[in-house]
């Protein structure tokens, strides 16, 4: 018996295959406003992203992975819960997003991928940016984290009343550098406000120290760690040992911070002797926010950004990694944050809600073997409680639009636009004369879609406000 049993692990060993314990550590790095095309490994020609692009060469580069929603809200219930943000009453017609007046949040009847994580025994904690409800009843201690450190939304808000206005300086000069004091934002250690205004030019600096420290402290159990930069999103702040240090000015700089802050916890992972045995997701929640010129980022070959449904809004640079885990490649096939959850609990062991309706598929198979099929060839694009445009396969077909960022109005199209999405990456070239049927079959998978979603989704709970002082 136990020659066969050496026989079976040598086999295994022979064919590639990796056994992995069934309780893997897991990081996910969410950026704000992180462009497709503002990374080196995704073909920025002048921000030097060597971290990042060691990574993507060491795991899987995803070049066709899409977010929730093109907006942070949204985007980051997406994210947590597997599911649409219509779904969870996280999207609205009347807001895009949640303010400091703001007295909704998260439900608590949404299973976040930090309680799915908790219930089968890990440590959860969370650095960076909520923006899922800043009152104590919707902070991330109330939705499955044991630990909480960060601005518990975009670093912008909380504007003070006579500071200089952002978009006037930016568009003038690549390396503006506002002052904290200029946004009256608070820093929260759990539940209890530690700071504020937060210093925000040390902000990402203190973020990497306390997940670093958050990997050392939990080195001997399971743990799942959620790092959300503030960080590309303006104002923009970088720490003074990397300001000046990009030909991309302010903009470069931030970004080249972001990928030291990924550096340093690829290290810690290789300090502490987890690195195969942790999965690290790097991406972002939406865009590029355009309008602010320099100090907004590229979606590279994609068409518009941050706000809109076009590829630039939603499709992002997404890389997994982790060397027991991953298998080396390049991914062409169609994910989603939404997946992440399931993606999670399969190499987990943990349990998908059963309850309710979920919008995300399994990607491990890929994971382990990046020739695989993905289970998704459909994305819906939803944009303030409306559906504007479907992706099924390679084509693409848009029924509203959304003014970029700064005018929140959508608008309904005359006609509907078609795009191949696979042959014209930048959507140029409107396919619908050519293609009445596919308009025709895109059309009734939307029409299906938004009747299951009526069905389902919560009231709008970005809606309510409270009177500030």
């Amino acid at each position: 018996m136990l020659a066969i049993l050496m026989l079976l692990a040598v086999a295994c060993t022979e064919t590639g295959e990796q056994a992995t314990n069934p309780s893997p550590n897991i990081i996910i790095v969410f950026t704000d406003d992180l462009g497709y095309g503002d990374l080196s490994c995704f073909g920025n020609p002048i921000i030097q992203t060597t971290h990042l692009d060691q990574m993507a060469s060491e795991g899987q580069k995803w070049t066709q992975f899409y977010v929730a929603d093109p907006v942070c809200t949204p985007s980051r219930a997406g994210l947590l819960t597997g599911r649409y943000p219509i779904r969870s009453g996280m999207t609205s017609a009347s807001r895009a997003v949640l303010f400091p007046n703001s007295a909704g949040g998260l439900p608590q009847s949404e299973i976040t991928i930090a309680e799915m994580l908790k219930a089968n025994g890990y440590a959860t904690g969370m650095v960076g940016k909520w923006h899922l409800g800043h009152l104590p009843e919707h902070l991330p201690t109330t939705q499955g984290f044991d630990y909480y450190y960060g601005i518990p939304y975009s670093n912008d808000m909380d504007f003070v009343q006579g500071s200089p206005r952002y978009y006037d300086e930016a568009i003038k000069d690549p390396d503006y550098l506002a002052e904290s004091a200029y946004f009256n934002v608070p820093l929260i250690e759990n539940t209890t406000e530690i700071e504020r205004p937060a210093e925000q030019l040390t902000i990402t600096k203190r973020y990497t120290e306390k997940a670093v420290a958050y990997i050392e402290q939990h080195k001997e159990e399971p743990f799942f760690l959620y790092l959300a930069h503030n960080q590309p999103h303006i104002p923009l702040f970088a720490d003074e040992a990397f300001l000046n240090k990009s030909k991309k000015g302010l903009y470069g700089d931030v970004i080249q911070e972001i990928d030291w802050s990924v550096g340093q916890i690829i290290q810690a992972l290789k300090d502490n002797a987890l690195e195969d045995n942790t999965l690290v997701v790097f991406t972002s929640d939406n865009g590029p926010w355009l309008v602010f010129q320099t100090h907004g980022g590229s979606a590279g070959p994609l068409r518009s950004g941050k706000g809109t449904n076009f590829e630039g809004g939603q499709r992002v640079p997404t890389i997994f990694w982790g060397p027991g885990i991953v298998k080396q490649g390049l991914v062409n096939e169609l994910g989603t944050t939404m997946d992440l959850l399931p993606t999670i609990a399969a190499l987990t062991g943990a349990e998908v809600p059963r309850d309710r309706k979920m919008d995300g598929y399994d990607l491990s198979p890929i994971l382990k073997d990046p020739a695989q099929i993905s289970p998704r060839d459909t994305f819906y694009y939803w944009n303030q409680a409306r559906m504007h445009a479907i992706r099924i396969g390679p084509w693409k077909l848009h029924v509203h639009q959304r003014a970029p960022v700064f005018y929140w109005n959508q608008v309904p199209l005359e006609k509907p636009e078609l795009y191949h999405i696979e042959t014209d990456i930048s959507e140029k070239y409107d396919l619908a004369e050519q293609y009445p049927e596919k308009v025709a079959e895109l059309l009734a998978a939307i029409a299906a879609h938004e009747e299951e979603v009526a069905e389902d989704a919560l009231p709008d709970n970005l809606e309510a406000k409270i009177e500030l002082e």
